[in-house]
């Protein structure tokens, strides 16, 4: 996994927001869900809604589009949706969050 600095300490957001940000020429979607960072992808798979307009509910994210679901400990779909979000791992170090990429076999051979 390559880890990589996204955002210091003072730029993770507070209990509740959903914060946008670039790395590495990706947009992804940092969310602090009662206290737990997570790191999504930015876009909505069903119609491309942006989710950093969207919010928590029980353990989901809801798209501000159509009000569709991802569950934020997998990515999936609400049932009959047929779809999920990328969720990238996250540390909290004391220079700020990292997010945490999977290395395809291809960049590590030609990285």
């Amino acid at each position: 996994m390559k880890w990589s600095k996204v955002l210091n300490s003072v730029q993770i957001p507070a209990i509740g927001d959903i914060k946008t940000a670039e790395i590495a020429g990706k947009q992804i979607c940092i969310i602090n869900d009662e206290g737990k960072i997570i790191a999504t992808q930015s876009t909505c798979p069903h119609a491309g809604g942006h989710f950093s307009g969207g919010w928590c509910k029980n353990g989901h994210l809801i798209c501000p589009v159509h009000r569709w679901e991802y569950d934020l400990k997998t990515g999936r779909g609400a049932e009959g949706q047929g779809d999920y979000i990328d969720i990238y791992a996250t540390e909290i170090r004391e220079d700020g969050l990292y997010i945490g990429f999977e290395e395809s076999w291809w960049s590590k051979l030609w990285g």
